[in-house]
């Protein structure tokens, strides 16, 4: 059977043609259908125009592959996720994939299971040649850090500390964050304050409480209760909750919680289960300001993490440090803001 001649059939595959065939057809140069498909590239409207009907017209599909391996670039930003259903991580995941892909980026997501450790993504990261990395909810050990430094794979760790040496930084100050919640409770009249920890090895946790105890002290108070939900969850801030409520010692009148997940388990225990009058008898406060946080069957007073500087910030350390790999690094502290809704007093 003859071979059937290139362009002559709609099956014929846009492998078959390359970038010199869209040239000739369109009369422009090489570089100029490369331009065409550089996001930025310098082309004039009309040169555009001809390559993008030569393109069309011979269903060519450029071999981004191939197109990597001679420009020494994917053009894809992974992006390491351990909590992937948690709201805040989720809306992250969308906002980061958003401001990316405007910026020419595409986004390759790596969700670490809940007993799995970063060490087994992260190798599988760098096989893929990713420009860069945001690494979310997972701390990069030093061993890791080192890898990335030696294949030229600039990290920005997002919401968490890096103290490897290799690795830039943009995270929310929850030092601060704490100290705002301590200063609310004590000045609404509060005296029996509690807390519920999420995950107890994470830094924003750590960071949380820390602020939050010391504010405390410094202002006469001590804390009164602590109880740890043992991660970001609301499931377990419920029986965080209810283990802390029907403790046997007098209750509290206030309870700070590491993330809004937690507090809204907590929430829901202290109304549905133990009729408890929130704020009058109790006031809870949580951390993140997920859009849950403000629905009317929470109305949850809470610490705001500010996500779009927090993303875009974010973004534009990790595209420094691809353009200027010899950089040092970075590390940029966002301010939170406290947000005052239904769940807690105010002072009077």
């Amino acid at each position: 059977m003859p071979a059937k001649k290139r362009g002559t059939t709609s099956s014929s595959k846009s492998a078959d043609f390359s970038q010199v065939d869209v040239a000739r057809l369109a009369g422009v140069s090489q570089a100029a259908v490369s331009r065409a498909f550089t996001p930025g590239g310098s082309l004039s409207d009309d040169t555009r125009a001809k390559v993008m009907a030569a393109v069309k017209q011979l269903g060519y599909r450029p071999n981004v592959i191939a197109r990597s391996l001679v420009q020494n670039s994917t053009n894809i930003i992974g992006l390491v996720v351990k909590r992937f259903t948690n709201p805040f991580y989720a809306q992250m995941i969308q906002e980061f994939t958003r401001v990316l892909q405007e910026q020419g980026y595409w986004t390759l997501v790596f969700n670490i299971a809940e007993k799995q450790e970063i060490e087994e993504a992260l190798p599988m990261a760098l096989q893929y040649r990713v420009d860069g990395l945001i690494i979310t909810s997972a701390t990069l050990s030093s061993k890791l850090a080192d890898e990335c430094a030696r294949s030229g794979t600039p990290v920005v760790s997002f919401n968490r500390y890096a103290t490897d040496g290799h690795s830039h930084m943009v995270y929310c100050d929850n030092f601060e964050g704490g100290r705002m919640v301590a200063d609310a409770l004590i000045d609404a009249g509060h005296t029996r304050i509690a807390y519920i920890a999420g995950e107890e090895s994470s830094s924003t946790n750590r960071d949380r409480e820390t602020g939050f105890v010391r504010r405390l002290e410094e202002r006469g108070h001590a804390l009164a209760l602590r109880e740890s939900a043992g991660e970001y969850d609301y499931e377990m801030g419920y029986a965080a909750a209810e283990r802390l409520l029907l403790s046997g010692t007098p209750r509290p009148d206030a309870i700070f919680c590491a993330n809004d997940l937690i507090a809204m388990g907590a929430l829901d225990l202290a109304r549905c289960k133990l009729g408890i009058k929130i704020p009058a008898e109790l006031s809870i406060i949580g951390f993140d300001d997920i859009p849950a946080a403000g629905w009317p069957s929470y109305e949850l007073t809470t610490v705001r993490q500010p996500f779009g500087i927090l993303v875009d910030t974010t973004i534009q350390v990790l595209m420094d440090a691809i353009h200027d790999p010899e950089s040092e690094v970075i590390k940029k502290v966002v301010t939170p803001t406290l947000i005052w809704r239904g769940s807690s007093r105010r002072k009077e």
